[in-house]
């Protein structure tokens, strides 16, 4: 009887922690669904009673949607191009030593740097070189930025593939491109998917670099969001209707690379 009450407490306080940390989310796709009557009316509508799906016709219409089509090509683009990069960069630092050992720490350290540091000299180097404003500016970014932390993880998984594996294959006449293309790469997609995942959403949810280097051509959905708040008033149901419209493209990549994410998160914690 104890033991199934302990359960039973355990199931009880699980639920409670869960509803409490997914309130924000249903209460933002409340708000996008209701009138600004019932955004407004106290005591509080607890969920729409007529559904408001002008809110988000307000956005097509106006064009604001487009700014989250600005935000998957930067971010899958400059996903696509640091884990080509920090790829072959963790598998160099693995297997070559290349930088020494302390390498590995330093480019982790790049990561640390506060972006509010650098933005003002980046901003005015992009203003010169013509790149604000720009799918190539915020890519390049987004790419430096994500690197450090791409190298630092697939280094890891990388170190927990067995040596062996690579010197077979050096052994039947295989060159080092294709022990990394058909060896390498396939033991660790795991790890692979879940780096990108994450480097993705980093570049997804990016706020202050977008703030300052763009202006129209290629404003983010995060800036988007921003610029509905205002001295006079505030657009609540079109912040939370962009927002519910910005989470799909997040929610679709973990969804899709969820049993991946898993693996990747796991691989290596357990050693035996």
């Amino acid at each position: 009887m104890r033991a199934r009450l302990r359960g039973a407490g355990w199931y009880v306080s699980s639920i409670a922690i869960l509803a409490v940390f997914l309130f924000p989310v249903y209460w933002m796709f409340a708000v996008s669904l209701k009138t600004p009557r019932e955004i407004f009316k106290y005591p509080p509508v607890w969920y729409p009673h007529t559904p408001e799906f002008n809110n988000f016709w307000v956005l097509f219409r106006d064009g604001d949607v487009w700014t989250i089509w600005n935000s998957f090509v930067i971010a899958s683009t400059s996903t696509v191009i640091a884990m080509v990069i920090g790829i072959m960069c963790a598998y160099s630092i693995v297997r070559f030593k290349t930088g020494g050992e302390s390498f590995a720490i330093w480019v982790l350290s790049q990561r640390l740097l506060p972006p509010i540091a650098i933005v003002f000299p980046v901003f005015l180097i992009f203003a010169d070189v013509g790149l604000t404003d720009t799918y190539p500016g915020l890519i390049l970014l987004y790419t430096a930025f994500a690197l450090p932390y791409v190298i630092w993880l697939m280094r890891g998984y990388i170190q927990d593939i067995p040596v062996e594996l690579e010197e077979s294959a050096l052994v039947d006449g295989a060159t080092r491109w294709q022990v990394l293309w058909r060896i390498v790469i396939p033991v660790a997609r795991s790890g692979i998917f879940a780096t990108a995942v994450f480097a993705f959403i980093f570049s997804w949810n990016e706020f202050l670099f977008a703030l300052v280097l763009t202006r129209t051509q290629v404003v983010t959905y995060t800036v988007q969001v921003s610029q509905y708040f205002g001295a006079q008033s505030t657009f609540w149901a079109k912040i939370s209707a962009m927002s519910v419209l910005g989470t799909l493209p997040v929610f679709l990549a973990v969804a899709t690379f969820q049993r991946y994410l898993v693996r990747g998160i796991s691989l290596g914690a357990v050693k035996g």
